[in-house]
């Protein structure tokens, strides 16, 4: 049961730490450029697909990898361009209206090129074998590739700290979104700082989607299920904050992980077998959601507000 837990746990951590890969960019541009983006998780479909294509032509995933996060960054810049860059002025009504347009428009697009079926993308040779520990008085193995997964994931969240809590760009960001004509009066060119923001949460999703690739499906629609749990966690954490993205990843990312796999087991021992075999997994799958409204209940503004 231990071992059951502790391998769970580091599902969850990993859960957690792409999801935070999610709603990094989605809280950027939802928190700081006031832009309801719903296409974020079309970015994250696209950028898998991309990362699995560019990995069969060049049979590497790294190669693949880095080619794909190069391509959906290049199309979040087109877009951030063609699109976006006319939304920034409309209500919120007309952004959600837009980015819903778009999120059809790039499922059918995905479709025509790809086909309707799951395209598979395999983890490298290296990382495929799991790796083994000594914990509690016995061997304990758990795969490679989650744990690269983890790496990645730890290594973005410092990254992006340094970069919007520490460097002079993030001050310029921060400051962009507070007050812009202000900021601009000082030399500073914010539609370029909103167009490197979006273009980077743009590369994130597409690193979110090839790292969970080789794990999830390759398909059509793979983004809106995981956008509505990004958002839960900006909501969670507090729209605008890298910091409680990151918080409020690693609380859904656990609490969903551990409630899908213990759950049903916990309510066994209490309920009539067929009972919580039908309960269980109704509950759990609401758990995330429950989180939520109990936690905006005592902070309406999440858990760390970018303006407190």
């Amino acid at each position: 049961m231990t071992q059951l837990v502790l391998e769970q746990a580091l599902n969850g951590l990993q859960f957690g730490l792409m999801l935070f890969l999610l709603a990094a960019g989605l809280t950027l541009v939802f928190g700081i450029m006031d832009c309801i983006n719903l296409a974020h998780g079309s970015l994250y479909m696209v950028g898998a697909y991309l990362v699995a294509a560019a990995a069969q032509a060049a049979d590497s995933f790294w190669i693949g990898l880095g080619a794909g996060v190069a391509g959906t960054a290049l199309l979040g810049l087109l877009l951030e361009l063609s699109l976006f860059r006319q939304l920034y002025k409309r209500d919120h009504l007309s952004q959600v209206l837009a980015t819903f347009a778009l999120i059809l428009i790039a499922n059918e697009a995905v479709r025509m090129i790809w086909g309707a079926q799951p395209v598979l993308l395999n983890p490298p040779e290296a990382l495929a074998g799991p790796v083994e520990f000594a914990l509690f008085g016995g061997d304990f193995f758990y795969p490679a590739y989650r744990l690269v997964i983890i790496a990645f994931g730890l290594a973005v969240a410092g990254l992006l700290y340094l970069l919007v809590a520490k460097s002079r760009v993030g001050m310029w960001v921060r400051a962009g979104a507070s007050n812009r004509e202000m900021t601009e009066a000082l030399g500073i060119n914010v539609r370029g700082l909103f167009t490197a923001v979006f273009v980077f949460g743009a590369a994130l999703c597409a690193l979110a989607g090839g790292l969970l690739g080789p794990l999830l499906a390759v398909q059509v629609g793979m983004g809106e299920s995981v956008l509505i749990v990004a958002f839960v966690v900006i909501i969670i954490g507090g729209i605008g904050s890298i910091r409680g993205a990151l918080v409020g990843s690693l609380i859904v990312g656990t609490v969903d992980t551990l409630g899908r796999a213990l759950l049903p087991t916990l309510l066994r021992a209490i309920l009539p077998a067929d009972v919580a075999s039908t309960l269980g997994p109704a509950l759990a799958s609401i758990l995330i959601y429950l989180l939520m409204a109990g936690i905006l209940f005592f902070k309406p503004q999440g858990l760390f507000p970018a303006r407190a």
